[in-house]
């Protein structure tokens, strides 16, 4: 039964998906989508997205909540991590144990930093289309749980949809992938960044529950959120019109 209500969460998520690949669509918010899936289809507690810029780095371009994104940030600074290395080889590392130096040797910054963010296992998912790889997916786990072979099968499954969705139909067939799209998305994380950290402040409420907040008016309105964070940046949008967080402290204010 269980099998069965996972098989069909599946099949409405790859639909989802696939309706988003219209011209012109939000890849960020996709792939915020793509994180949040991860966490609810393979029972992980986190999952972050990077994905590679015009001049070969790695930029973290999603995550499914501010810690991972803080942990993702520090193994790009520290230039470590089975997702770096992941990128790199092109090979997924799955089911490594964070609390053991012999698994953690050659990331011993990033494994003490995700030990303590509270995460005991991690796993690494290449974002790749053929031999190309653009990114790497990173999972993890708060427990000792392993993933099996059918989990990480369809972690590579979302990763290479993420991995179209980033490239776009058109950009299949070409012997060398277009860099506009990349470098729009890596773009416009930043201005969301800062939106988020704004809206956060603003509300006094934490950063995942402002972007919540953010993407919900967003996506009601059909708007791109690289849109709507450019806007609130450059003051053209009166940040009172998005409904704060049932959190927001009294006080707590747009503007």
């Amino acid at each position: 039964m269980i099998a069965m209500a996972r098989e069909r969460r599946l099949a409405e998520i790859f639909v989802e998906v696939a309706d988003s690949l219209v011209e012109d669509f939000d890849v960020i918010d996709l792939l915020h989508r793509l994180a949040a899936r991860c966490v609810e289809l393979l029972n992980v507690s986190a999952a972050g997205i990077l994905l590679v810029d015009a001049h070969g780095e790695l930029q973290i371009i999603a995550a499914s909540d501010e810690h991972t994104r803080l942990l993702e940030l520090f193994a790009l600074q520290h230039d470590q991590g089975p997702c770096v290395e992941c990128y790199r080889t092109g090979a997924a590392r799955t089911n490594i144990d964070l609390t053991r130096a012999a698994t953690t040797g050659a990331w011993p910054h990033f494994a003490e930093q995700a030990r303590a963010t509270g995460y005991m296992t991690t796993h690494a998912i290449p974002l790749r289309l053929r031999n190309r790889v653009v990114g790497a997916l990173n999972l993890f786990q708060t427990t000792a749980h392993r993933l099996r072979d059918d989990d990480i099968a369809l972690a590579q499954a979302l990763a290479d949809v993420a991995t179209i969705a980033i490239l776009q139909q058109r950009t299949l067939e070409q012997s060398h992938v277009e860099n506009s799209q990349l470098e729009n998305a890596l773009t416009s994380r930043i201005l969301i960044e800062q939106v988020k950290g704004f809206l956060a402040e603003r509300w006094n409420t934490s950063v995942d529950e402002a972007f919540a907040a953010f993407r919900s008016y967003a996506r009601a309105r059909h708007l791109r959120l690289s849109d709507l964070a450019a806007q609130i940046v450059s003051g053209d949008f009166d940040t009172r019109a998005i409904p704060a967080p049932a959190t927001a402290q009294p006080g707590a204010h747009g503007g």
